[in-house]
């Protein structure tokens, strides 16, 4: 199933898509449909099989908002990608790199991303993001599946010399409007194998990353294991895995974002996450 967070008036509202309609569900949010754990599974799929016309929305009317703008939990993952390690200089990781967003980053697709007055290097990552479903705690690697709900995209964009500025990334990471999400929140059955997507991101239509989540040095399971060792993880957290290489500030000449540049995250099975900066 794929779920949205979306505005038909007034109020965000969470929904199921399903044949370019949009399915009003009966919850406050995303966040509290994932809480209901099988229950909500099985009121999707009895509104997706009969739906009223009370309920539904065409796609195209509705104004589709980050899937989870306040997420309980936004985990980070650095330095999570072979090719990017080796772009960046860097030996590659023997333990997972973490850091945060806060929910004040989060912006949707088609919303703006905010060029901060204070930065010069404001910078676009591409990412496959996995969202926990159920509740978990010390889970084993092959538990994994138990835990994740699904997917979806995150741009973590980063402004470079902020971030650089201390040994430690959040206050480079969580400017307002630097965690563009969605379109939509993917259930896992339709992502048969999350450890080989094609991911890219595009500026301007100019293809700056493109790569394969077969190059994740921690995987999914790993993460969750990881993790939940230090935290319960709990139903609505995401945790971004890391970007390919391509990055701007390793190229040369560097590439940053500029006002007016549309940047497009794409990862194979989820669609397209379309902002413009100002």
């Amino acid at each position: 199933m794929r779920l949205v967070t979306f505005s038909a008036g007034d109020r965000p509202q969470p929904g199921l898509v399903a044949n370019q309609k949009v399915i009003e569900l009966p919850y406050p949010d995303l966040v509290a449909f994932l809480e209901d754990g099988d229950r909500a599974r099985q009121t999707a799929l009895k509104l997706a099989g009969n739906p009223s016309a009370a309920v539904m929305h065409p796609l195209s009317a509705v104004r589709l908002l980050a899937p989870l703008p306040k997420p309980p939990k936004f985990i980070c993952i650095g330095l999570n990608y072979r090719d990017h390690a080796i772009e960046s200089g860097l030996p590659i990781p023997a333990t997972p790199t973490v850091f945060a967003k806060y929910s004040n980053a989060v912006i949707g697709p088609g919303d703006t991303i905010q060029i901060p007055k204070v930065s010069q290097e404001v910078d676009y990552e591409a990412e496959l993001a996995f969202v926990i479903g159920r509740r978990g705690k010390d889970v084993a690697p092959a538990q994994w599946k138990d835990c994740v709900f699904g997917y979806t995209m995150v741009n973590d964009v980063s402004a470079r010399d902020f971030q650089r500025a201390t040994s430690q990334w959040v206050i480079g990471k969580t400017f307002d409007t630097f965690a563009p999400m969605g379109p939509e929140l993917v259930s896992a059955d339709e992502i048969p194998d999350p450890h080989n997507l094609r991911i890219s991101c595009e500026v301007n239509g100019r293809v700056l990353q493109d790569s394969s989540t077969s190059q994740l040095i921690f995987r999914i399971p790993e993460l969750v294991a990881y993790l939940s060792q230090v935290m319960t993880l709990e139903p609505g957290d995401i945790v971004s895995t890391g970007t390919p290489p391509g990055v701007g500030f390793a190229r040369k000449p560097p590439i940053f974002l500029q006002p007016g540049d549309e940047v497009v995250v794409k990862v194979e099975g989820l669609g397209e996450l379309r902002n413009r900066c100002r």
